[in-house]
């Protein structure tokens, strides 16, 4: 999921009113809570628009193993991050002098990042890392500015330090440690087709897309994925993942190919559509910071290790429970991190 753009115009979609809430009109009907005002700690980069265009995944170990490997020009480990430490360097301080912690993160992606629609505020998987991170760097009293960035904008933002971080369901990939840093992982995923559950001719990722429209996001592992791999497919690209689920409704798309994981919100929102065949890659999340900016890498890895540790009663699987599980189930750990000094 690069990021890289000129000015775009996203298409914005919010999640239904509670999580059992279905049905296809479920996501377009909810247009109108883009006008919920936003708090004073929320600065979008873009602004809400209410027009309409716009197998399981890998199981982490249920005691997470620091592993150490090196990582070469072949990239056989891109998930390889910095060991965790909690001294203070430039990146840290910069944040403690500021008083806040500014994070790119998304607003639309059910379950991970979105706004609840009741309250008017962001919740969500990442949105509850986010929170642990601020308040290992700041304290109890953390303040945390969102900026709500589409999915092809998150490396730009990054580099351009708009964000102190980006914590908005990234995968690491070996084109993007060569432009951002990331932490140790904190979630496995994999790349899977999200279909209708009736009508459709699409049977897989094969020669059942030829001729088919298959929507992607923007400067995302999917996007790379179709461009290499179409199988006769019309790639259809949009700025934020729930823009895909949208056009898939409004028969503007085939299918759509994105991570398993926020497929699975997907079809929580919308029931008429399923994931079909096994995943197609194999990818971890993570938190993405400036590649100067190595002092905070080890202190968000200091981070994620508290949040791991624990085991069944672990800040981690206490948010997977509250957040994914009824919808991906089977998930027994966070995934092993794995640091490269």
């Amino acid at each position: 999921m690069n990021g890289s753009s000129g000015t775009r115009r996203s298409w914005r979609r919010l999640p239904p009113r509670r999580p059992r809430l279905r049905g296809w009109g479920g996501v377009a009907a909810m247009a109108g809570a883009c006008a919920v005002a936003l708090t004073a700690t929320l600065l979008p980069l873009l602004p809400c628009d209410a027009a309409t265009q716009g197998a399981e995944p890998s199981r982490g170990p249920g005691v997470a193993q620091a592993r150490q490997v090196s990582v070469d020009d072949s990239c056989t480990h891109p998930e390889a991050s910095l060991r965790p430490s909690s001294a203070s360097g430039d990146a840290v301080k910069r944040i403690q002098q500021n008083g806040y912690l500014t994070v790119g993160v998304d607003q639309n992606s059910y379950l991970w990042g979105y706004r609840d629609p009741e309250t008017g505020q962001l919740v969500g998987f990442d949105i509850d890392l986010v929170k642990a991170i601020a308040k290992e760097i700041l304290g109890s009293d953390a303040r945390i500015v969102y900026k709500t960035i589409p999915t092809d904008q998150r490396i730009t933002a990054v580099q351009d330090h708009l964000v102190d971080m980006v914590v908005r369901t990234m995968s690491i990939t070996c084109d993007r440690i060569r432009q951002v840093a990331f932490s140790t992982a904190y979630f496995e995923v994999g790349q899977q087709l999200l279909v209708p559950k009736t009508g459709t001719a699409v049977t897989g990722f094969d020669d059942s897309l030829n001729g088919r429209t298959v929507c992607a996001a923007s400067g995302s592992t999917a996007e790379a994925l179709l461009e290499a791999q179409p199988h006769g497919s019309h790639l259809l690209r949009v700025p934020n993942q729930l823009d895909c689920l949208v056009r898939l409704q409004l028969g503007q798309a085939d299918a759509v190919l994105t991570d398993n994981a926020l497929a699975a919100g997907q079809a929580a929102q919308d029931p008429a559509v399923h994931l079909i065949g096994q995943p197609l890659t194999q990818e971890t999340y993570g938190v993405a910071m400036n590649l100067a900016d190595t002092d905070l890498v080890r202190r968000v890895n200091k981070v994620l290790d508290d949040y791991r540790s624990g085991g069944a009663n672990s800040p981690w699987m206490q948010a997977y429970d509250k957040w994914l599980a009824h919808n991906l189930p089977g998930v027994t750990g966070p995934p092993a991190p794995l640091y490269k000094d």
